[in-house]
């Protein structure tokens, strides 16, 4: 296989786009362990009717977006219905099924006789409902009985071959896929030569194999489409095998069968139909490809290679019109789908995905993977402009709302720089007052351009450090556009990545040269005099916003992975049901995290000397919150009463927090983060009073409901 330079490159970027859509390992496993769990609570459920209940499919083996939107796959079987396949282990049992096929059974397919209490051998009772003679005479018990046992059931559910698919209403899941099933321990005669077959490359492992053995099969009510008989046929099942096999997949392997999933689904199933290609072909292109390929191969950087190599297996397949049974080489899984004009028009649109190199995953809408996979192909720099590009949108919007003196948060996050603009320089100065606030503006950009870049590199599994540089870059240039607004970002992200001792001496700075951040009784006094010194030296516009005040500062929820834990709820203050505006752009900034820069400056003294351990310094920092709190006219109080709830928590004093975010919510009952804290702030009361009765509990809460 000629394979292009870049592929090696353009599979690391493609590994770390699938990781960012839920595709890690440890995500991988999450999701296994849940639907396991899953499995026993419905066998638990089910257990009275003496049906034992099993998940398989994409939900069970995990390997699903939420784009591929896959159905859960429920296998029900009859516990008291035993299945054999030699009348030698046979034994006495309520039902006993035995299993057998003839010239006629096609491979991977059975039938099934009945064997009657002690007598080991199966008759033919003409009294007995359900048995059926085969065209060679035999009993047969037909494959429609299942569907009788349903009942009412399939009134509320439609039959898609031998499952009964139930709509459901979820957006997350289409539907689930219920079949009952009967389950056999006896390894079937037909698959035999799976369990000796030579694998040069040890894979699945004798260990794998031999499990795969014990858990055995399940014999579903299905008959072959182009058989006469398929009335009386059952398809053999190998669900429990393939499971295990795909959790035996390693990363690279796990991933390159999504990716085929997400071909087969926005390429094949699109212009073919859903009962062509199935993801079933792909696992067992699959299976076939790692069985026959070196485990070296396997690797992060030769992903886009296995991806294309299966392509091509797939091609070969449908080539010979032939796609065999991994546990059943004889049966043919293309027989009666892929011939004729489908076989060629298929084989034609597989050989050009082949021939674009890797180009066609760059197509794929699924969870967005082409444009991020896009993305990440490019330079840094096309990188960062993407990225920055609904950032790029707000800040515009920034200078249209201060240039129409408009009062929205933007204004607020501005306004102190304003009254002291047109206090000192009144209107005859507008033309350089707006001249030099676009010059604030842009150095205020960079700093959230910066933060905006730095949330996009902490957000992966593996940071990126090279991205992380640059991001700090445009912080440090963003932190000259006021006293504190960009220092305090700067201060933030050191604080994230552990520097407690470089975020330290940024907030040393900021006090040193912003006495308005100092709380004394003189603070009215010493505005003045900043006043009077500013006329008195004749300081521009610009040098007294970036000297003589502080911005608010706002973060984005593009910003959310750099945004302190205690500002992340008031991203999500609003719900769908608390627009207050008819024009939803109007709310936009709803989901913003704004704060007062000096209540902001003492949190993060605060979380810097907490992570320091420095006990009373960090009880003086709380105490400056509250000053300022109780003697500061702050545009966004709910929001620092809200930080003070939470670094009141952190250090023990849940009665105090919950006070706090009372008084929160009765200053503002709407739009109002609190009720997520006050949420958090009582379940760690529960854990707290763990060993309490609920009544005490509320008791104890309504106690300091009134607390000063």
């Amino acid at each position: 296989m000629d394979v292009p330079d870049y592929y090696d490159a353009v599979s690391v970027r493609l590994i770390k786009v699938l990781d960012r859509v839920g595709l890690t390992e440890k995500i991988r496993w999450k999701r296994i362990e849940m639907w396991t769990q899953v499995e026993e609570l419905l066998t638990i459920i089910y257990s009275k009717d003496k049906v034992m209940a099993h998940i398989f499919g994409s939900q069970a083996e995990a390997t699903t977006t939420s784009g591929l939107r896959s159905d859960i796959d429920i296998v029900c079987h009859l516990i008291p219905i035993t299945v054999i396949e030699d009348l030698q282990f046979w034994e006495p049992g309520p039902v006993v099924y035995l299993m057998f096929i003839d010239n006629i059974t096609p491979p991977g397919y059975v039938k099934l006789q009945k064997v009657y209490n002690a007598i080991p051998f199966p008759i033919y009772n003409p009294h007995l409902d359900g048995i059926m003679l085969d065209i060679t005479g035999r009993s047969c018990i037909p494959s429609n009985i299942i569907n009788n046992m349903m009942g009412a059931a399939a009134e509320y559910a439609e039959y898609h071959g031998p499952a009964l698919t139930f709509k459901d209403c979820s957006d997350a899941i289409n539907s689930y896929d219920m079949v009952i099933a009967l389950q056999s321990y006896a390894w079937p005669y037909t698959a035999s030569e799976w369990i000796t077959r030579h694998r040069e490359h040890n894979w699945p492992s004798q260990k794998t194999i031999v499990s795969i053995q014990q858990s055995g099969i399940f014999i579903v009510p299905v008959g072959h489409t182009l058989n006469p008989e398929r009335h009386l046929e059952w398809r053999i099942s190998f669900s429990y095998g393939e499971k295990i096999l795909v959790w035996k997949f390693n990363s690279t392997q796990y991933k390159c069968y999504v990716v085929l999933k997400m071909i087969n689904k926005y390429y094949i199933n699109k212009r073919f139909g859903k009962n062509v290609l199935t993801s079933y072909h792909w696992k067992t292109c699959m299976f076939y490809m790692i069985e026959t390929t070196p485990t070296v191969l396997w690797q992060p950087q030769n992903l886009l290679r296995c991806i294309e190599l299966c392509l091509m297996k797939m091609c070969t397949w449908i080539d010979e019109s032939n796609c065999p049974n991994y546990f059943i080489p004889a049966e043919n899984m293309f027989l009666g789908k892929v011939n004729g004009p489908v076989q060629r028009h298929l084989f034609k649109m597989l050989h050009n995905l082949i021939r674009q190199k890797g180009r066609y995953l760059a197509m794929i809408p699924c969870d967005g993977i082409g444009q991020k996979l896009n993305i990440a192909c490019q330079s840094p720099m096309t990188h960062i402009k993407y990225e920055m590009k609904e950032i790029t949108k707000n800040m515009c919007l920034v200078v249209d709302l201060i240039l129409l003196g408009m009062h929205t948060v933007w204004f607020n996050i501005l306004r102190d720089g304003f009254q002291i603009i047109s206090l000192l320089f009144g209107r005859t100065h507008s033309y350089a007052a707006r001249r030099d606030i676009y010059t604030i503006l842009q150095r205020f950009y960079c700093s959230n351009l910066g933060s905006h870049l730095a949330s996009h590199c902490l957000k992966q599994q593996t940071i990126d450090q090279e991205g992380l540089d640059v991001a700090y870059e445009f912080l440090m240039l963003g932190s000259t556009s006021d006293v504190a607004s960009g220092k305090l970002k700067i201060t933030n992200n050191y604080l994230l990545q552990n520097n407690v001792i470089l975020a330290e001496n940024i907030l040393q700075t900021i006090e040193d040269n912003y006495t308005f951040l100092v709380p004394n009784v003189a603070v009215e006094e010493t505005k003045e005099h900043t006043i009077l010194r500013i006329l008195n030296e004749n300081i521009s516009t610009t040098d007294v916003i970036r000297y003589y005040s502080a911005f608010s500062v706002p973060y984005l929820p593009s910003e959310m992975y750099c945004t302190p834990i205690a500002l992340i709820p008031e991203m999500f203050r609003s719900t769908g049901s608390q627009h207050v505006s008819i024009n939803p752009d109007e709310d936009y900034w709803q989901s913003w995290a704004v704060v007062d820069p000096k209540l902001y400056f003492y949190f993060l003294q605060h979380q810097c000397y907490h992570q320091q351990n420095k006990i009373t310094h960090k009880m003086v920092a709380l105490s400056n919150m509250i000053w300022v709190i109780r003697h500061e006219q702050l545009q966004y109080k709910d929001t620092a009463l809200n930080v003070l709830a939470y670094c009141l928590k952190e250090d023990g004093f849940l009665i105090q927090s919950y006070a706090v975010l009372s008084k929160s919510m009765k200053l503002k009952n709407h739009h109002n983060a609190a009720k997520w804290q006050i949420a958090r702030l009582v379940n760690a009361a529960f854990r707290w009073l763990g060993g309490r009765h609920y009544h005490e509990v509320i008791n104890w809460l309504q106690s300091f409901k009134s607390y000063p």
